[in-house]
């Protein structure tokens, strides 16, 4: 029991089999706990929710937003790596960003959880690894990278979404951070306009600047060879998000995700 909650640990496919696939893998089952009332609540990293939801279950909260970017691990920088250093990287978004600013790099497959992952850049199989800062910070280890900010992170990278059944947002309305609600909000509408999904290299990073949204996105080939970046203020996040998606597809995107 936690503060006069249960605590329930779901297990879902995603956990059992990490090799890649599609989102749902990660949150199948506990989207049916709750549509059969077995949860009432279920907290998720928000980069691992589908664009779309099941009927009955919304996004009812989302808490501050930790740093959403990528980290370098392994070399101060991009720059400071000798041409054809091995990088790893299980992410085709960051595979594809990174090509595409250096080309001359070997991007290396690498699958595990934090501590794996930062032990096999240990054990010298790679010269650098890339990482999410959020993922580390919340592992105590925030000083082991160095910030990316030359890569556009994965939409919601660095959130949490709390799911509900629709209209029960009550139950967790007091933990929901609005600016980072708004920009969550944004990120999903551009995947889902784009049919984005974890095999789509694709980037979308909303913010809240003064009272304005601004939304950074992009689209990218797998080999780096061709990419479309845009970045664009506004209002609404929904409104926004498919601004933005549709601006990339005429600029090119649509020609680089038929890749």
């Amino acid at each position: 029991m936690l503060g006069g909650a249960e605590l329930v640990e779901i297990t879902t496919t995603g956990d059992k089999m990490r090799a890649a696939g599609d989102k749902s893998r990660f949150v199948k089952e506990i989207e049916e706990a709750l549509l059969a009332g077995d949860v009432d609540l279920a907290v998720h990293s928000a980069k691992d929710v589908p664009g779309e939801l099941p009927d009955g279950l919304e996004i009812a909260a989302v808490p501050p937003r930790a740093d959403p970017r990528d980290v370098l691990v392994g070399a101060e920088s991009l720059e400071a790596l000798p041409a054809g250093a091995r990088v790893g990287t299980a992410s085709i978004r960051r595979r594809s960003q990174l090509l595409a600013l250096r080309d001359d790099l070997e991007i290396v497959e690498l699958r595990g959880n934090v501590d794996t992952r930062l032990r096999r850049l240990a054990d010298g199989g790679y010269d650098a690894i890339v990482l999410a800062a959020a993922g580390l910070q919340r592992l105590g280890r925030g000083g082991a990278g160095r910030p990316l900010d030359e890569l556009v992170s994965a939409a919601g990278q660095g959130c949490l979404a709390v799911t509900t059944r629709a209209g029960e947002e009550q139950r967790v309305g007091a933990i929901d951070h609005p600016p980072s609600a708004r920009a969550l909000a944004a990120e999903r509408a551009l995947v889902r306009a784009l049919q984005a999904d974890c095999h789509t290299p694709v980037g979308a990073h909303a913010q809240v600047r003064a009272s304005a949204l601004v939304l950074r996105a992009f689209v990218g080939a797998p080999d780096g060879s061709a990419w479309v970046r845009d970045e664009l203020e506004g209002d609404e996040p929904e409104r926004l998000g498919a601004e933005v998606a549709a601006r990339l597809l005429s600029a090119g995107g649509r020609e680089v995700l038929a890749r």
